[in-house]
């Protein structure tokens, strides 16, 4: 099973470090479509990865057309506008779940053209979103669910006790 989270001109570089750590922990590709709001090379996004960097797949791409001639599968974008509860749908093998700039998401017109294929992660109206490495984890980890984790350790071991 094959898992792509691709983030679209992402700006904040803590959040891409963040997300790029959520990547490696479950084995997902990373895919970075530009431009960014900050260098590859930014203390703080290698500071958010720690040391995963090493144990991630990542694919640069200039833009979204550059991306979509690279790619095939399914794409599903996450979005507060969305029509779908995320967890509603159902994920192929392969799947790509795609999520936006932190300040202004994934242009309507793309939205529009796939309304099947937005999800929602549910929240209250009068709060705007949330953070976008939150947004992935809650994304990827649903997908992997419905895959039953695979590939993926279940259980953890004590350091001084045995269970």
């Amino acid at each position: 099973m094959e898992l792509n989270i691709v983030l679209v001109e992402p700006q904040i570089p803590q959040n891409t470090g963040n997300i790029s750590r959520t990547c490696a922990v479950t084995g997902a590709k990373l895919h970075l479509v530009r431009p960014f709001g900050f260098e590859i090379t930014d203390k703080h996004l290698k500071r958010a990865g720690l040391d995963y960097w090493d144990k991630l797949e990542i694919f640069y791409y200039d833009d979204w057309n550059d991306f979509v001639s690279k790619n095939e599968g399914e794409y599903f974008f996450f979005t507060t506008k969305g029509k779908n509860v995320y967890s509603d749908i159902n994920y192929p093998d392969n799947a790509y779940i795609i999520f936006g700039r932190e300040d202004k998401g994934l242009p309507e017109q793309l939205l529009h053209q796939y309304p099947e294929r937005c999800a929602r992660i549910p929240m209250r109206n009068e709060l705007r979103s949330l953070n976008l490495s939150n947004s992935v984890a809650v994304a990827a980890y649903e997908v992997l669910r419905q895959w039953e984790f695979p590939d993926l350790s279940r259980e953890g071991k004590l350091t001084k006790y045995t269970w």
